[in-house]
């Protein structure tokens, strides 16, 4: 395609409903060379037109772009601690299908498994329209992608054998889960248009990102993010990783386990969420104590990150509405003083647990497009 269908084939996906007329002032171009694009697009079953929702104004119908009802689509697939979900996503990021499953923290082999049985019902379904999959797991993704989840011990996994490459038109790109929600929530959610946003999400531990400018921050190797695993919390705990006092062994399930000197739970995020929703005394005080360490730490990423926005998400957004003030309390504290007139705003974020699924989505859309047709 030429390089002027690319950026409106990018204009149509994050602009559901824009009209021609927009994309073309969007794109700098006049409505002769829209109208010509569109056709081109058209032409190649990418884009198409449809009525758009009546207004009540009189005039002639609008009309706006839509992706074409023989395009492709993406597979967007989530795997979590504890369950898995894959969803088929149009250009616009609607989604068409979904279908889901527990997984237990079973091996990696069993995921597997499950997951690519899922996947190959939704090719029986779809076909040939399905061109790409954006996979997000929660741990480090390498660029060969690669994967290191130290919470579920699974280590060095080929993630390209969630999809072996069928022909050249495949694409397949993953990444970490915390990573994928930020870029969504700068996309689509709560963080849109802010500066400098800090996303932080909790699940079995704490990953997170920073998005600047609209671009994430993935690090040297892929691996940036991991503010789980800085030095936050108890240092007489050692964490999966290998590391001793890591935040995140502070602040989720395994934390609220070991305060209510229960075992470690073998479902940390469906656990922590049952005693954040719980209302006795001691739970409510385990709660309260996570609350306060996910502030303390919160605060030194913001006076680091000089961030003017922080998400949560995951079981981030639980403790957020349970003990609201217990956070803000000790964020604030924590704060340097210059900052603490004006703190950067703590917010849950507005995808919720869709964050990782809806990043997912959007990466391989953003690979995809520039492979079209």
């Amino acid at each position: 395609m030429t390089t002027r269908s690319t950026e409106l084939l990018r204009v149509a996906h994050a602009r559901p409903g824009v009209t021609r007329a927009e994309a073309a002032r969007l794109l700098g171009v006049g409505t002769g060379a829209a109208t010509e694009l569109v056709s081109r697009l058209a032409q190649q079953s990418l884009l198409a037109e449809a009525p758009a929702a009546p207004s009540g104004s009189r005039g002639r119908p609008t009309t706006v772009l839509v992706p074409h009802p023989a395009g492709p689509l993406v597979v967007a697939v989530a795997i979590t601690h504890e369950a898995w979900r894959a969803d088929v996503v149009e250009l616009g990021g609607k989604a068409l299908a979904s279908t889901r499953g527990p997984h237990g923290g079973e091996s990696w082999v069993a995921v597997t498994a499950l997951v690519t049985a899922a996947v190959e019902q939704l090719r029986e379904t779809y076909g040939d329209r399905l061109r790409a999959m954006g996979l997000s797991v929660p741990g480090t993704v390498s660029p060969d992608l690669r994967l290191d989840a130290s919470g579920l011990d699974w280590h060095d996994i080929d993630l390209n054998s969630l999809w072996p490459p069928l022909s050249s038109t495949v694409v397949l790109v993953a990444g970490n889960d915390a990573t994928l929600a930020a870029a969504a929530e700068s996309t689509r959610g709560a963080a849109t248009g802010a500066a400098v946003a800090l996303h932080l999400r909790i699940e079995g531990g704490l990953g997170g990102a920073v998005v600047d400018q609209g671009r994430v921050l993935v690090g040297a190797r892929g691996a940036g993010g991991e503010f789980g695993h800085m030095p936050f919390g108890d240092p007489a705990i050692t964490c999966g990783c290998g590391a001793s006092g890591c935040w995140g062994t502070a602040v989720d399930g395994t934390a609220l386990a070991r305060l209510l000197g229960q075992p470690e739970p073998p479902d940390p995020v469906s656990y922590a969420r049952r005693i954040i929703a719980a209302t006795t005394e001691p739970e409510r005080t385990a709660v309260r104590t996570v609350a306060a360490a996910l502030g303390r730490g919160m605060a030194g990423l913001v006076n680091a990150l000089d961030a003017d926005l922080v998400t949560l998400g995951g079981v981030g957004v639980d403790l957020l509405a349970a003990a609201g003030p217990e956070i803000n309390a000790a964020y604030r504290a924590g704060l340097m003083s210059v900052r603490r007139t004006t703190p950067p705003p703590i917010l849950p974020a507005t995808l919720g647990d869709d964050g990782p699924i809806a990043g997912a989505g959007e990466e391989a859309w953003a690979r995809l497009i520039t492979q079209l047709p």
